[in-house]
């Protein structure tokens, strides 16, 4: 049913019904095979590469199923009226959702009890059309279709038995004999139980009547159904014609208000239904109650957060209804958001192919009695979630965050449920044993009605037994197969019987009413509170909607991270998905848009339910708390249906007898009649009350329309954009029912194949954008904006892609990950192949030599070799999760686009899994596809190192020495410890003469530090040595720890150990990297801010100013103050920023160095640290002259912690040189917030004039006030230093 939603002239949109439709068997085209159903087989034998035409020879009179359990096709025989404009009728999608199997038929030995279901029809504009469908068998009264069941038959059984005698004739003869009457024995009992016998039987084919309405009335449209079932089966002819009923729903019934109720006549009794007030939760008429019975609390409220989070929602049931219930009760709960993507509650047979599509969905499909899960082939499984409805049971995805406050909140739902007396785990007895109870005891009623066998008490029995909970719900089961009490009384006087049952229904149906609306409200509520300020974060940039249209992609409309940083710890794992949903962001559009146009309904309710909350409890917005707040408005909620159930607002004309011809429309029991069309096909001319207010409302919209389009958009320019805008990502939203040509599902299938490609090319952007955003702050632009948490929800929404891509158009289906699934096989053949190649080629292991001769050997880079490192991780025990962990490795190594497109190189491979039509397949989209994660390279990514931080990795370390200067090699036994943001290695010996080695350990994150020493044993124990190379062997990062200094006594400032700054060596090509790790010129080697103190390697350094000097103190501090602006996840190294090449240290170290008499005769050096120890000495031997008591004692606490701090450092058991002392000293100095009292006793120490010129930074006082001024900065700061940095000074 596709068209616009306005409505045309006149009152026609406010009527309560569209169309009246009657399905079933066509008496002239006798019976036919289900098309449709033949198709289905035919997909199916596709699927397991059967060939075609033993699939077309089975499924065309499919012999393996007796012809009474067939399908055949069923025809809409009428529908009134014959057309609606702004609601056409779609007469394919009509008749596949009122008969989704087709036309089954009966004999009078099988169960033919009515059944009811109702189904929803999404047009492409995402409005919805509901059909409520009674189904009910009719005897057949065509000779022709009972003498062809017969032939069926026939055909059948001789098939059957020459099969079974194929069978018996090819076994051993010794056993020929006694299979012979096994067989025999079989047989008679298959034709028993699968027989027609056209003299004996009675033939009956299912019929159905159907309402198709605007709104989810499923009450009210049930009973009046089941009452027109009734009226044709009963005893005695209706009141009134048929027709007259029909014409009085369609034409005469109007849409109740909102916020009143109504009351119109079925064909026995009163009917009333109600709609919600404009401010409250949207109309919902199927029972929760249902939906916590079949699913039970715990399993829905996480059905409840896949849907959310926009997963594969598949729902198994057998019951048509049931499928329909669980769909709409859950979404339903989602208010005020809604589901945007592909919705089928019930997916008939023939459309099976829908489950590849490669987009989240909720779909409903019918189980086969039987048939259990694990026969079921399912295209994708990485991210669906299963509910398996009859059974109770569900399976969810891997990795599925919980709902924000889940025990609360389940506490909550399940206080409401038991206050009417559901159990929270469910209830299976309402299921098929408690069905055929309430059968047994319905129909003992009813047939003791016919012999008139009820005694005249029955009503007190029933008075005493209705408090009683069991017999309540029996009475609601009863009552919604159809079956009503009313047959109980009929004995008892008239006035007591309608009061009684009226009460009896009214009761049970006001409790689901209250539950339901109870229940809703706890849901939303938790939505008010979670969102309770999300307005602040809507960014509105668009100055009018055309320009807000014509950009939406571009733009930002939703600060999501400062929106998380905002949310309490708990909240963030659902939320960060939550937000990145496509409901979510049509939430904010419409909210976006609401400046400028009418309010979207479920958004203005919404909105005014957070005016509430602000102003009952009046919080200041910053505040979050994950207190549980429970919603207060049950109660109110409650009496406003209560309200309107007991007093009826407005009351329908009733039925009336037509212009009729006399004697049509005969009355025949058990028969539908042949309904006179003339009078159904249109209303009646006078418009009544209700057309002239509708006229008014329509006046108003056409004004409206007007205003829109004077503001310079057409209307479906307009829409146009709107579905542009709102289709990132879900390009299809809903499937065409009607047509299903191959030609289609091959458009079908082209547009899954566009919506990929252009959600790949969103999520690459977005991915990029922020993680630019972010590297472009620690360069010094702007402000980040991506959080690790917002990083990880982005990567693991990129590995959802990757496998819904990988599962589109699969051939057969074989694990849950269909990626992982590729990759194995390509790594079984490309193993075979090494195995078959004589002689395996080691790649990558040469060398190449640099002017030292040492250099880190270049990594090997291989699909394959990824792939096991994977397949060693202990930790990862699905398919799932090995395919995202390979996601992750392979982005951080930034060999994504390459290992993917590698993967899909082997076309044979790609060419046996996948079909034609298969995203993967398409060259064009392919190509693009790997271009745009190509863009993901431009920057890193620690995806991998930061989320698996238990795991062994084996890492290697080069130690590049300056070889011109000094020995490479040196006698002495050489250690080293490297450390990094997840621990350290703790000291390592290397193996004598060797500059390299392996060695494997837990997980160290990012690193940060080397320490390096030596026991100075032997005759060359002085060591020149450059840098230090590490790399991680799985993730390929390479670190370089530049050192540029000797070690070893009476040598440079006398270190045998030192401690080493990393930093990342941006990992380009293979060539690249061998370039980059040999080693350095020699000038370049460690940096200038570490060589002044080392004259004569460098000779002249041009020694920075002191202005730079001042800059250069700013800047170090000001990195470590914006460190601890960061949330506490994303802060990087703090060492780096104490110690690596622009830190606090090099920087103070310059400041000490500016003035400082450092080279003396004979060129012996004196180092800062020289300076500072004959500070001590001089403060230990002096007493302090101070002007008053107070400064005294203060210079004197500061003079002793100095001369503890020095002298513990100076004790240590740790061979440092004089520059690492003074660098240990800042560090601590740094983290006790020391530093500032410290410098101006140095500043004002006597010897400074003898160790430092004029001109010294350190002999101006101002510049020595406004240095103690910055370094006051970081005493808010909690700083915590590495455990390498200060290992073995006690302070």
């Amino acid at each position: 049913m596709s068209g616009s939603g306005a409505p045309g002239p006149g009152a026609a949109p406010c009527r309560f019904a569209h169309y009246f439709v009657l399905c079933g068997i066509d008496a002239e085209s006798g019976l036919e095979p289900d098309e449709l159903a033949v198709l289905y087989k035919w997909l199916e034998a596709d699927l397991h590469g059967k060939s075609s035409d033993t699939a077309n020879k089975a499924s065309g009179e499919n012999f393996d199923q007796s012809p009474l359990r067939r399908t055949f096709k069923s025809k809409v025989l009428a529908h009134y009226p014959q057309n609606i404009e702004w609601n056409p009728f779609d007469q394919d999608a009509v008749n596949m959702l009122c008969m989704p199997k087709g036309l089954s038929f009966r004999t009078q030995a099988d169960n033919r009890d009515p059944q009811l279901h109702s189904f929803i029809i999404t047009r492409e504009d995402g409005s919805r059309t509901y059909g409520f469908v009674l189904t009910f068998y009719e005897e057949v009264t065509s000779k022709q279709i009972c003498t062809a069941m017969q032939t069926l038959y026939q055909m059948h059984n001789a098939e059957q038995y020459s099969s079974v005698c194929a069978s018996s004739s090819c076994s051993m003869d010794s056993l020929a004999s006694s299979i012979d009457e096994g067989d025999a024995t079989s047989l008679a009992k298959l034709q028993r139980y699968n027989s027609y016998d056209i003299s004996r039987d009675t033939l009956y084919v299912s019929k159905c009547i159907c309402l198709i309405t605007p709104l989810p009335f499923m009450q009210a449209c049930k009973k009046f159904l089941v009452q027109l079932y009734k009226a044709v089966t009963s005893q005695q002819p209706p009141p009134l014609p048929l027709e007259s009923y029909i014409h009085n729903i369609l034409y005469e019934v109007p849409l109740p208000p909102p916020g009143r109720s109504l009351k119109f006549y079925g064909v026995y009794e009163p009917i009333i239904c109600q709609r919600p007030g404009p401010n409250e939760l949207p109309l919902s008429d199927y029972p929760l109650r249902e939906v916590f019975e079949l699913l039970g609390l715990e399993n829905l409220v996480q059905v409840f957060t896949c849907v959310l989070l926009e997963m594969q929602i598949l729902l198994y049931s057998q019951d048509y209804q049931r499928l329909m219930t669980v769909a709409e009760g859950i979404t339903t709960l989602l208010f005020p958001f809604q589901w945007q993507h592909v919705y089928v509650p019930i997916l008939p047979a023939s459309l099976l192919h829908f489950l590849d599509a490669p987009v989240p969905y909720l779909m409903g499909l019918q189980s086969k009695e039987g048939t259990d899960r694990s026969k079921l082939e399912l295209p994708q499984e990485a991210n669906l979630c299963f509910v398996d409805i009859d059974n109770h049971f569900i399976e969810l995805p891997e990795d599925l965050p919980q709902f924000p406050n889940k025990l609360e909140f389940i506490q909550e739902i399940s206080e409401v449920l038991l206050q009417f007396g559901i159990p929270p785990e469910g209830n299976l007895h309402c299921s098929d044993s408690a069905t055929k109870l309430k059968n047994l005891v319905l129909s003992d009623l009813v047939n003791d009605k016919k012999n008139g066998n009820i005694p005249g008490n029955a009503l007190n029995m029933y008075e005493l037994l209705k408090g009683n909970e069991t017999i309540a719900r029996l009475q609601a089961l009863a009552k919604r197969t159809g079956v009503t009490m009313e047959k109980v009384t009929i004995t008892a006087p008239l006035a007591e019987k309608e009061k009684d049952v009226k009460l009896q229904c009214e009761e049970v149906e006001l409790r689901d009413y209250k539950l339901n609306v109870q229940l809703r409200e706890v849901f939303a509520n938790r939505f008010t509170q979670l969102f309770a300020d999300y307005e602040a974060f809507v960014i509105q940039a668009a100055p009018d909607l055309e320009s807000w249209l014509t950009n939406r992609e571009q733009m930002q409309n939703f600060d999501k991270a400062s929106f998380l940083s905002d949310q309490p710890e708990p909240y963030l794992p659902f939320l960060s998905h939550f937000i990145e949903t496509q409901m979510f962001a049509t939430f904010i559009d419409n909210k976006i848009i609401s400046q400028w146009e009418e309010k979207d309904p479920f958004l203005r309710v919404f909105d005014s339910r957070i005016e509430k909350i602000r102003l009952y409890n009046v919080r200041a917005p910053a505040l979050r708390t994950s207190n549980y707040q429970k919603c207060s408005t049950l109660k109110e909620a409650a009496q406003s249906i209560e309200q309107r159930l007991m007093k009826i607002d407005h009351t329908a004309i009733h039925p009336h007898l037509l212009d009729m011809k006399i004697g049509q429309g005969k009355y025949e029991q058990g028969f539908f009649p042949k309904l006179q069309s003339d009078v159904l096909a249109t209303g009646p001319t006078n418009n009544n009350r209700w057309a002239s207010r509708s006229a008014t409302t329509q006046r108003r919209k056409d004004r409206l329309r007007q205003h829109s389009e004077h503001i310079g958009l057409d209307n479906d320019l307009r829409e146009k954009y709107m579905q542009e805008a709102r289709s990132l990502g879900k390009n299809l939203r809903q499937p065409k029912l009607s047509d299903l040509s191959p030609a289609v599902i091959a458009q079908t299938n082209s547009k899954f194949v566009e919506g990929l490609l252009k959600e790949c090319r969103m999520k690459t952007k977005r991915m990029l954008v922020e993680k630019m955003g972010h590297e472009a702050v620690e360069l010094g632009h702007g402000e980040a904006n991506i959080t690790g948490l917002e990083e990880n929800t982005l990567i693991a929404s990129l590995c959802d892609l990757l496998e819904r891509i990988w599962s589109h158009g699969l051939q057969v289906k074989q694990g849950k990950s269909a990626l992982w699934s590729h990759l194995l096989q390509y790594q079984e053949r490309e193993e075979k192949q090494e195995h078959s190649a004589e002689s395996p080629v080691a790649v990558g292991t040469e060398r190449r030599k640099s002017d030292t001769g040492i250099t880190m050997p270049t990594l090997r880079v291989s699909l394959i070799q990824d792939m096991r490192h994977v397949q060693n991780m202990s930790e990862i025990k699905t398919d799932v999760g090995r395919a995202r962990a390979w996601i992750r490795l392979s982005l951080e190594k930034k060999l994504l686009s390459q290992h993917l497109k590698q993967l899909l190189s082997n076309q044979p491979l790609a060419k046996k899994l996948y079909k034609r039509y298969a995203f993967l397949r398409c060259e064009e989209e392919r190509e693009q596809f790997l271009y745009h994660l190509l863009s993901l390279n431009a920057v890193d990514y620690f995806c991998f190192t930061s989320v698996f931080t238990t795991i062994v990795i084996p890492y290697r370390a080069v130690i590049i020495p300056i070889k011109k200067l000094s020995n490479a090699i040196t006698t002495s036994n050489p250690w080293i410890c490297v450390s990094g943001e997840l621990g350290d290695t703790g000291v390592m010996q290397i193996p004598k003469n060797l500059l390299e080695m392996t060695f494997e350990c837990q997980n160290l994150g990012k690193l940060t530090t080397v320490q390096i020493g030596h026991d100075n044993s032997g005759l060359l124990a002085k060591w020149l040595v450059d840098c230090v190379m590490v790399r991680n062997e799985i993730t390929g990062h390479t670190y370089k720890f530049p050192c540029g200094r000797w070690l070893g006594k009476g040598v440079d400032d006398g270190s045998l150990e030192r401690i080493l700054i990393g930093e990342l060596v941006s990992s380009t090509s293979d060539e690249e990297l061998g370039k980059q790790c040999r080693t350095p010129p020699q000038q370049k080697s460690p940096t200038t801010a570490r060589r002044l103190s080392i004259t004569s390697l460098t000779g002249k350094n041009t020694k920075p100013n002191a202005g730079q000097i001042q800059e250069g103190i700013g800047e170090a501090v000001n990195g470590i103050v914006k460190h601890f602006h960061k949330p506490e996840k994303e802060r990087g190294s703090l060492t780096i920023l104490l110690c690596g090449e622009n830190g606090l240290v090099a920087a103070l170290e310059q400041v000490f160095h500016h003035g400082f008499k450092s080279a003396r005769i004979f060129h012996k050096n004196v180092f800062i640290w020289d300076f500072i120890e004959k500070a001590v000495a001089y403060f230990e031997t002096s007493d302090q002259i101070g002007d008053n008591e107070e400064a005294l004692l203060l210079q004197r606490s500061s003079c002793k912690t100095f001369c503890h701090y020095v002298n513990a450092i100076n004790t240590a058991p740790r061979n440092i040189g004089k520059d690492g002392k003074f660098q240990i000293l800042v560090c601590l100095g740094t983290r006790d917030h020391l530093l500032p009292q410290w410098i101006p006793l140095l500043a004002e120490c006597p010897l400074i004039t003898r160790m430092y010129e004029e001109n010294a930074l350190l002999r101006d006082r101002m510049t020595v006030n406004s240095l103690i001024r910055v370094l006051q900065t970081l005493q808010d700061f909690n700083i915590v230093l590495e455990g390498s940095l200060i290992k073995g000074v006690d302070v």
